[in-house]
């Protein structure tokens, strides 16, 4: 037993070291860099968390933080709901289910800057279809000059690119639940509702909690897609922690101040999500009165 469990560390190590190498070693550099204030390569000065007490004190880095939760929240209130309601209504067999599902995969395969550069063309209120189309329609849109239409465009945007995300991983949930529990529900004259919340729900929450946790963790990096789209404008209005990052990281060159700033950013990032799945999954499980071992 004990050479079984030996052999499984070494199948494991390669991975361990790859990790390490990739994630953990940039990381402590990182941190090294947060603690020091560098002039040049050679001259470096050791200031504690002074990086840190800085960066927290700027109100730029709150007011971006600030956008970041909220268009995390928006775009997950629209996309998780809208991503079940697609996966229910796919058909579960049939000529032209792949047709579907291949049409839905679609936004998921075209690269972030590319999204960005079809919606920039696309929104625009001179050529674009959809701007030309609400301008002709009343409206005075503007997504480069109005905040307002900028955080609609963006929020559109990002619904477009990555809601089948969330309806492909929900329909591969719904595809397991076995036919017999479809079958009691129906026997208990059941509505869509109930069918959903008694059948559907226990047996998907874990496919929705990936789901949530990968568009939460996406969401929060969020940089290619609003710097091409509005560069991060109008104003800062849709300037993100990403973006600020990069511009004080790669503009203005402050190693020491970008490296305090990652690190919070990556604090911030696993806190949220941390908070998200230990709140579901430590609650109590939903009343299931179709469980298979009770059929």
């Amino acid at each position: 037993m004990q050479a079984n469990t030996n052999k499984a560390w070494l199948g494991v190590l390669p991975v361990v070291l790859l990790v390490a190498f990739s994630a953990v070693i940039p990381l402590m550099t990182v941190v090294n860099y947060s603690v020091q204030d560098i002039f040049d390569v050679q001259t470096r000065v050791f200031v504690g968390f002074d990086w840190y007490r800085e960066t927290l004190r700027d109100p730029r880095f709150v007011d971006a933080l600030l956008r970041q939760i909220l268009f995390s929240s928006l775009i997950l209130v629209i996309e998780i709901p809208l991503g079940i309601v697609l996966a229910r209504g796919l058909p579960r067999e049939g000529r032209l289910l792949p047709l579907l599902l291949v049409l839905l995969a679609v936004p998921l395969l075209i690269p972030w800057n590319v999204v960005g550069m079809i919606w920039q063309i696309f929104a625009r209120p001179d050529i674009g279809l959809l701007g030309a189309a609400v301008n002709a329609a009343g409206f005075d849109y503007n997504f480069t000059g109005v905040v307002t239409d900028a955080w609609v465009t963006l929020i559109a945007m990002d619904v477009w690119h990555w809601t089948s995300l969330v309806t492909l991983l929900t329909f591969a949930g719904l595809t397991a639940i076995p036919g017999a529990c479809y079958q009691a529900a129906m026997l208990d004259d059941a509505s869509r509702w109930q069918v959903f919340w008694y059948v559907e729900f226990p047996r998907i929450r874990s496919v929705l909690v990936i789901a949530v946790l990968l568009r939460l963790m996406d969401s929060l990096m969020i940089y290619t897609e609003p710097f091409v789209l509005t560069g991060g404008g109008p104003g800062n209005a849709t300037t993100f922690l990403s973006q600020y990052l990069t511009s004080m990281a790669v503009g203005q060159f402050d190693v020491g101040p970008a490296a305090a700033f990652s690190v919070l950013y990556f604090l911030v990032i696993l806190l949220l999500c941390w908070l998200f799945y230990t709140s579901v999954m430590g609650s109590s499980k939903g009343p299931d009165p179709y469980d298979e071992d009770g059929l």
